[in-house]
Order: structure tokens, then C-alpha cells, then sequence
């Protein structure tokens, strides 16, 4: 309710006041750790809250309560021995969800990071699930039939990502990857030691940066807000446009800035791929965003899957178009561009808007990458911001090469395979043996369909039986059983 009440700028609601942003720290701290990954992302929007709420929520990133000196010294046991390290450093600078992070030196005199998993941790996650999937148990009968799937959409993947999560030794095969994917992209990461790394611990080298949000070391240190920025979205792009592999929890916590101004990414436990469909749909989505072609923009994220199959093209382009039109205003400041996205949102309520798997992180890098934008620039926002980035990345995204020979040999190469596929297509029409594939959005929506007009007609022959099952029972209900029977058959023919 708090969080309603602040993003919708109310000071009350049924006569409910939103809670002190330090309680609403402790409310959360208490919950745990997977509302601790909810409210991270939260902690980012500086256009959703105030300063005051912010700065308590920033909080959640890496300042956490530390585990007690006993439960310390039980995984730190459990993980090391006496000759893992020369030094160990008890105190842990950073303490966040999952695990803590303290400082600690290799007989090699370098000097390390050391992430240690909290007690109990994993069964605390477990007991979140339960607790998850029970409430939507109760509820999901309440809700419409895109709601239901969208809620169970979330409930599932992120039930599947917190459980990776909380495995250091998962993280540690996600760092080596990620690491060696890219390799090249002028972001620096961890170096992890493998050796002295289990599912308890994760040792990397120690980083030196300034947090990607703080703001005072970067404008004292001369560092270009915007090109940091811009390197995030690029990098962000090629994760999710070109390789369709990404880090999935960008927060301030996760991102340093060195004295020279280089990106550094930190934390792997979150790291997801986008399925090459996926991709595709995304591609074309910024595409027809950068054309202005909505009824385009609105067949994109059918294909994405965030809007249903049978949705109203013409209404949703208009909707899209409204939107646009308020991101793209220069002169608007935050607070007003959410006032006003948030009065054209409320006519598209009834509209079958989903929340399918594969678009849950995708959205939510967005939602943080477009809240740390917010951080330098005022009315920071994917259209006008973000966007142009992204287009001047499509070409790469569709395999184009660096130049235009380059591209033209390519495109040549694949003249023959094109050639052995209209023949077989043409062959295949010639002895009607040709197949049309459903994608799953529209066969969900014939399901949906289908189920309605089934339940519909089974409602109809229960009124039908109960008539001549009463008129079998006592003669006497004649006209009882009569009215139930035309009732039935009068909802068959004007359903």
C-alpha cells in the first residue's frame, strides 16, 4: 500500500497513510530476501519516488543487516579452512540479500573479494516460494484469464531464478562465462579463483569504483555522466539484441565507475538468456518505435508476447501513440511525464496486456536502466534517451557486418539456400502437402475461446437436463420444469 500510495503521489487511501521510509526499509528487511530483489529494483526510480524514500531503499543494494558472529564463523568454516588465506578480514563492507562481501588477502599478497552465502538462506527462499504460490493460489481465482497467466508467469520464473541465485557455484560458472563472452566489450569484471570458490563462497578480485549512482564522486572526479550511460545502454544492447545473453540485475549495487571513467559490472548470480524469438521480436519492436509505425510497434509485442493475440490493433496504436508523444516531450519534467503516462494507462485497463516468461527480465533491466538514467538526467526515458541507442545497433543485431562489401557476400552466400527453399515450398504446395504452423499466442487464444463456448453450451445443457429431470421427478412442476427448459434452450439461441 505504501508503495502505491508514493508512486501515485497520495497522502492517503481509506484512510491508510503510506509508512516512514525508514519503516518501509524494516518492513522489507523483514520479508526477506526475495522482496529484498523485488525492492531493488524500486530503488532505482527516482521519478516514481522522493529523495527521502530513496536513500532508504538505495539501502537494500548492499547495506543490509550482517549475519551474527556465529553464523558467520559456522559458513566461513563450513567453506575455508585455516591456510585459505593470509588475511580475512572478519567485517564485511558491503551486506546485501543473499550473501555479504568482506575483504581478504591470498598468500600471493592480492588483495580479493570474498562473497559468503548467508545461513539458511535457501531455505528462507523456499519458504518465500511456498508462501507465493499459496497467496496465488487463493487468488487466482479473481482474476482475468491474462492476469492469471502473467502472475504464474512471474511466480514460476522468478521461483526458478531466486533458487539459481542463491548458488555461489552457480554464479561463479555464470561469471567465467559471461566473462568470456565479453571479453570484449570494454566493461571490466571479476576475476574469479575457482579454486577457492564452493556453493558456499565465491572469491573474485577486488574491484575498485564509485557505485554507479553516486553522484557527488562522479561529477568531483570530472567523470561523463552521459558517456557512462551511454556505455551502459550499448552494452545492455549487444547482452540482449546481438548475443541474447544478459546480466539481469544491473542495480547501483552491481555497478561501479573507476577513477577513469570504465564500466565495471559486478554480481552474477542473475543472468539470463533471451530465446532467439524473443530477440527477433525485440528487434523489430525498436525498429517500428524509431519508424513511429504503432499498428508495426503493436505486431512486435504480439510477437513478444505482452500483448494478446487478439487485441485491438487500431485502439492499441493510439495508446501507443499518446505515450510517445508524452516520453518524447523535452520539456516535461518526471513528475508530470508519470501524471500524465499514468491518465492515458488508466483507458487501456480492460485491454489483454500478458507477462509472458521470457519478458519478465527483459523488462525489468529496462525499468532499472531507465531508473539509473534518471539519477543524472531529469526526465531520463527509453523513447527519447534510450531508443536512439538501440537503433544505431539493429543493423549489428541482424548480422550485418562492418561493411558494406562485407554484407553483400553474405547476402550472396545465402542465394543458393534461398533457391533449395522456394523449390521445396512449391514442391510441397504441388502435392498439398503443405503445412501452416500456429504460433502459441494464437493457440492459446482458441483455447480461450474454445473453453468460453464450451462452458457456455455445458450451462445451457444443465438448465435443459434439470428440466426434464424435474418433470421426471413430480409432474406437479410442470410449469417449474417447463420455464427451466425454454430458459436453456432460449441461452443457446441467443448466447
Amino acid at each position: 500500500m505504501t508503495i502505491y500510495l508514493v508512486i501515485k503521489k497520495k497522502e492517503s487511501f481509506l484512510g491508510l497513510k503510506p509508512l516512514a521510509p525508514i519503516e518501509l526499509k524494516n518492513s522489507i528487511i523483514f520479508l526477506g530476501a526475495s522482496f529484498i530483489k523485488l525492492a531493488q529494483v524500486l530503488a532505482t526510480r527516482s521519478d516514481f519516488f522522493d529523495k527521502e524514500y530513496l536513500e532508504e531503499l538505495k539501502e537494500l543494494h548492499d547495506s543490509l543487516p550482517p549475519m551474527s558472529d556465529k553464523d558467520f564463523k559456522e559458513i566461513y568454516n563450513k567453506a575455508f579452512s585455516e591456510e585459505s588465506f593470509k588475511i580475512f578480514e572478519q567485517t564485511p563492507i558491503a551486506s546485501a540479500s543473499i550473501g555479504q562481501v568482506h575483504v581478504a588477502y591470498t598468500h600471493e599478497n592480492e588483495k580479493v573479494a570474498v562473497k559468503l552465502r548467508r545461513k539458511g538462506i535457501y531455505a528462507q527462499v523456499m519458504a518465500d516460494i511456498k508462501i507465493i504460490n499459496f497467496f496465488n493460489a487463493i487468488f487466482r481465482p479473481l482474476f482475468s484469464h491474462y492476469t492469471k497467466n502473467s502472475i504464474e508467469a512471474v511466480v514460476v520464473e522468478f521461483s526458478k531464478m531466486i533458487k539459481e541465485e542463491v548458488s555461489l557455484t552457480q554464479e561463479l560458472n555464470n561469471l567465467t562465462k559471461f566473462s568470456s563472452v565479453y571479453k570484449d566489450a570494454g566493461v571490466r569484471f571479476p576475476r574469479a579463483f575457482a579454486s577457492l570458490s564452493c556453493d558456499d563462497a565465491l572469491v573474485m578480485s577486488y574491484e575498485e569504483g564509485f557505485r554507479f549512482d553516486d553522484k557527488e564522486s562522479i561529477f568531483k572526479n570530472n567523470i561523463d555522466f552521459r558517456a557512462i550511460i551511454a556505455t551502459l545502454v550499448d552494452f545492455y544492447t549487444t547482452q540482449m539484441l546481438i548475443n541474447g545473453y544478459f546480466h539481469a540485475d544491473p542495480h547501483p549495487g552491481n555497478l561501479l565507475v573507476s577513477k577513469e571513467g570504465e564500466l565495471i559490472l559486478l554480481d552474477f548470480g542473475m543472468v539470463k538468456s533471451v530465446p532467439n524469438n524473443s530477440r527477433v521480436a525485440i528487434i523489430e519492436l525498436i525498429k517500428a518505435a524509431n519508424e513511429q509505425d504503432y499498428e508495426r510497434y503493436i505486431a512486435a509485442n504480439k510477437k513478444l508476447g505482452t500483448i494478446a493475440y487478439e487485441a485491438p490493433v487500431a485502439e492499441l496504436a493510439e495508446f501507443t501513440s499518446k505515450m510517445f508523444e508524452i516520453f518524447s516531450n523535452d520539456n516535461l519534467d518526471s513528475e508530470s511525464m508519470q501524471q500524465l503516462a499514468f491518465d492515458v494507462l488508466e483507458s487501456t485497463r480492460n485491454l489483454p496486456f500478458k507477462l509472458p516468461s521470457d519478458a519478465i527480465y527483459i523488462l525489468r533491466v529496462s525499468a532499472i536502466i531507465e531508473g539509473l538514467g534518471t539519477t543524472y538526467i531529469e526526465n531520463f526515458n527509453g523513447v527519447k534517451d534510450i531508443l536512439p541507442i538501440l537503433q544505431k545497433n539493429i543493423p549489428k543485431a541482424l548480422g550485418a557486418k562492418e561493411s558494406v562489401l562485407e554484407t553483400l557476400i553474405d547476402e550472396l552466400q545465402d542465394i543458393p539456400f534461398m533457391a533449395k527453399d522456394l523449390k521445396l515450398a512449391i514442391k510441397k504446395v504441388a502435392s498439398n502437402e503443405l503445412e501452416v504452423e500456429l504460433s502459441n499466442d494464437q493457440l492459446e487464444w482458441m483455447k480461450k475461446d474454445l473453453k468460453k463456448e464450451v462452458k457456455s453450451y455445458a450451462l445451457s445443457s444443465v438448465f435443459l437436463l434439470s428440466g426434464i429431470f424435474i418433470l421426471l421427478y413430480d409432474r406437479e412442476l410442470k410449469e417449474f420444469a417447463l420455464g427451466v427448459f425454454v430458459f436453456g434452450i432460449a441461452r443457446v439461441l441467443y448466447k
